[in-house]
């Protein structure tokens, strides 16, 4: 009887109040052993590489799911600029980025034009009104 009562005793500190296991780590503590698993993994080859569309489609999912549960993260204006600003840089510095023709700038300062008349940004009224500008002498 003894033994059948030391093994529930053990089942039940698995619940909730349990300090030991992954889950009742340290968040740094759970992030330090995942990397190491995924070292490893590399190393012996063995680690998933995705393609393009699958990390867009990873990121798609996690993003749905984040907003789902309200934890995304809602960036204000000021952030949305900085997040852009960084990614044009890392596109230029990397040959990726798009480069204009003079038609395509046109209409984009034609759109923000558009878009500073109807209570847009400040950034899209001012570049607006220099593109409506040039285009409208000619």
């Amino acid at each position: 009887m003894a033994a059948s009562n030391q093994g529930n005793q053990g089942k039940g500190q698995q619940g909730g109040s349990s300090n030991r296991g992954f889950a009742s780590m340290d968040p740094e503590r759970q992030r330090e052993i995942a990397s190491e698993g995924g070292r490893a993994a590399h190393q012996k080859g063995t680690a998933h590489e995705f393609s393009s569309e699958e990390a867009r489609q990873a990121g798609s999912k996690g993003g749905l799911a984040a907003h789902e549960k309200g934890t995304a993260h809602e960036f204000d204006s000021e952030e949305a600029r900085e997040a852009g600003r960084k990614g044009g840089q890392a596109s230029h510095e990397k040959g990726t980025a798009h480069e204009f023709d003079s038609e395509e700038a046109r209409e984009a300062g034609r759109k923000g034009g558009q878009a500073s008349r109807g209570g847009g940004s400040q950034v899209g009224a001012n570049q607006g009104g220099d593109q409506g500008g040039s285009s409208g002498k000619r």
